[in-house]
C-alpha cells in the first residue's frame, strides 16, 4: 500500500510518499517528499489550480491508495485559514475522484506520535524524522518536513494492525 502525506497550504504544499507493508518489519518504506510553491502574484483561482495539478500528477506516478491529511487546527488569520481550507477542499477533490481513502491527523497527534511530545517545536521533529528514517534527506522546508512527519505518523499510528 502507498500513500500520499500533505500538509496544506497555499502558498507552499508539502508532500511525501510511504510505501507500508503489512507483512515485513519495519512495515514502512519513504519514498519521496517536496514542495508544490504557488506563487503569490497568481489569483487564489490560479494558485488552487496548480496545487490541483501538480497534486494529480503525483497521485498518477506514484499511485497511492490513499492520502493522509494533516489537519487544519488553529490558525490566528482568518484570511490564512479560508485559504487553507480552499486547499483542502482541492485536495478531498482528488480523492474523491481518484478514489482514494483520506485519512486526517492533527498537527499535535503528528508531533505526539512521532517525538512523544505533543507541542514539540520543529527542530524536535526534524530531528527525530531523521533519526527514525536513517536516511539523509534534504528538506527544503517546514512544510516539507511537516508532510514526512504526518506521513510517518500514520505508518506508526498503524503499527498495531500488523499481524504476524
Amino acid at each position: 500500500m502507498k500513500l500520499l502525506a500533505i500538509d496544506p497550504g497555499i502558498e507552499k504544499v508539502g508532500y511525501s510518499v510511504f510505501e507500508k507493508n503489512f507483512k515485513k518489519r519495519p512495515s514502512y518504506r519513504y519514498l519521496t517528499s517536496g514542495l508544490i510553491k504557488t506563487s503569490r502574484s497568481n489569483t487564489l483561482e490560479i494558485r488552487l489550480k496548480k496545487i490541483y495539478d501538480d497534486l494529480k500528477q503525483l497521485i498518477d506516478k506514484h499511485k497511492p491508495n490513499l492520502i493522509v491529511l494533516e489537519q487544519l487546527f488553529y490558525f490566528k488569520n482568518a484570511k490564512t485559514v479560508i485559504s487553507v481550507a480552499q486547499a483542502q477542499g482541492v485536495i478531498r477533490l482528488l480523492a474523491a475522484q481518484n478514489n482514494l481513502s483520506l485519512k486526517l491527523l492533527t498537527p499535535l497527534a503528528i508531533k505526539q506520535i512521532i517525538t512523544g511530545y505533543g507541542t514539540a517545536d520543529k527542530k524536535s521533529v526534524q530531528k527525530m524524522l531523521k533519526l527514525t528514517l536513517k536516511e539523509d534527506i534534504a528538506i527544503a522546508d517546514d512544510d516539507q518536513s511537516d508532510a514526512i512527519a504526518c506521513g510517518l505518523a500514520y505508518c506508526f499510528l498503524n503499527e498495531s494492525l500488523v499481524s504476524g
